[in-house]
């Protein structure tokens, strides 16, 4: 069993690029502190990525603390073993204090901070960050999981690897976010008959005036604009990423593309009963929607763009569509009968919060914080969740940052 220390002035819950970025500032400033991990360290980027994963957004954004992108490509787009490799050294140049293999199964308060209940016993501590991100569950429709015939592969997005692990025949991809976009690609490439079940998601342009969006975006100041100055405020928090891919040194992902090379495109699911599938009438607008937030991106960066003054390259702003869904409803898709090995539910995943004891959620079931501060809970922070200041909270591009903004909160308090 692991012996775990019996107090910490810092108790650090979750060992990914959020816990292990409050490692390292809290060791910058001499503040004893303790990492609890339930698995490995960065257990989701080993364990939870298909094979041909690679990251979304330029390797420059790699900017966890005392580690930034250390590559020769910092406009291209680190693969699976390549962010591995940068994760581990980052780990290996850390150092943390970092306790592997004990879950936490209760964070409850205690006569002076918190006590926290394990696999391998208590640990008090004065001050608590919570650095478990906020996709803890896989989900899927329960209904229609039930109604998929038993002769069917079923799997999440978080246990695909790649074409050959699955089934022989078609699939059914079912979601378009980042994930099922990207993986709908991998089995395309491959030569697998795909379906797949469009959702809300938006796409953007991965080049556009002769750069890649991210950089215009952020030379933009997307990626420092706060939540509280977002058009939609906290309401940003629940949106889809756009879908868009760097495999290859980096393209677009576009869905109509993939319908007029063979591959077939449905609505939202809608239900599984008996072995049939049922989509929704909503086809040709979700692939509007998506198109329409491509437009307003480009349209965004050349109103910047002529703004400063800068010289780019030419071309058009608006995507003209190369394929429209048929006309008519939507025809119901027999699964067995269209040859379907395997459905890959890439349907998200939900927060579970119920090991934390102490007030910290507010009315809709989120972690009620003010930039990772729970002012119900003094003494508890919040870190690596999607939009916890900006953008880039939940990514390498600014958990950094916001680790610092923690550890000049609690510094004082744990200097006492």
């Amino acid at each position: 069993m692991t012996l775990l220390p019996e107090h910490v002035p810092v108790a650090i819950v979750g060992g990914g690029q959020a816990g292990l970025s409050m490692s390292w500032h809290l060791a910058q400033r001499g503040i004893e502190h303790a990492v609890v991990e339930r698995s490995r360290a960065f257990h989701a980027w080993h364990e939870e990525r298909w094979d041909a994963f690679t990251l979304v957004t330029p390797n420059f954004q790699c900017r966890l603390p005392g580690h930034p992108y250390p590559g020769d490509e910092p406009e291209g787009f680190m693969g699976k073993l390549e962010i591995l490799a940068y994760l581990d050294d980052f780990l290996q140049d850390l150092a943390p204090p970092l306790y592997e293999g004990v879950a936490v199964t209760r964070l409850g308060a205690a006569p002076r901070g918190f006590e926290l209940e394990t696999t391998s016993g208590t640990i008090a501590a004065d001050q608590v960050v919570v650095a478990v991100g906020g996709y803890h569950t896989p989900w899927a429709p329960p209904a229609a999981q039930a109604g998929v015939p038993a002769t069917i592969a079923q799997l999440h997005s978080n246990a695909y690897r790649n074409p050959e692990s699955l089934p022989e025949g078609a699939v059914l991809v079912v979601g378009t976010g980042q994930s099922g976009a990207q993986i709908a690609e991998d089995l395309h490439l491959a030569g697998r008959q795909v379906h797949l079940c469009v959702g809300g998601a938006p796409r953007c342009a991965r080049t556009y005036r002769g750069r890649d969006v991210v950089s215009w975006l952020e030379d933009m100041g997307h990626y420092d604009l706060a939540i509280e100055d977002h058009p939609e405020g906290t309401a940003a928090r629940k949106e889809a990423n756009h879908y868009v891919t760097g495999r290859d040194g980096g393209r677009d992902l576009d869905l109509r593309v993939f319908a007029a090379q063979g591959m077939q495109l449905h609505g939202l699911l809608r239900a599984v009963d008996g072995g049939v599938a049922t989509f929704g009438d909503d086809l040709r607008r979700r692939l509007d929607d998506a198109d329409a937030t491509y437009d307003r991106i480009n349209a965004g960066i050349d109103r910047w763009i002529a703004a400063q003054g800068i010289e780019t390259t030419t071309g058009p702003s608006v995507y003209e569509p190369v394929w429209q869904p048929p006309a008519g409803p939507p025809a119901p898709l027999n699964l067995a009968a269209a040859g379907i090995g395997a459905v890959v539910w890439c349907t998200g995943f939900r927060p579970d919060w119920s090991w934390v004891d102490v007030p910290f959620l507010d009315e809709t079931g989120y972690p009620d914080h003010q930039r990772g501060v729970v002012a119900a809970t003094p003494g508890l922070y919040v870190l690596g969740l999607p939009w916890l200041n900006t953008w880039g909270s939940g990514r390498f591009a600014a958990v950094a940052r916001d680790a610092e903004h923690l550890a000049t909160q609690m510094a004082p308090v744990a200097a006492r």
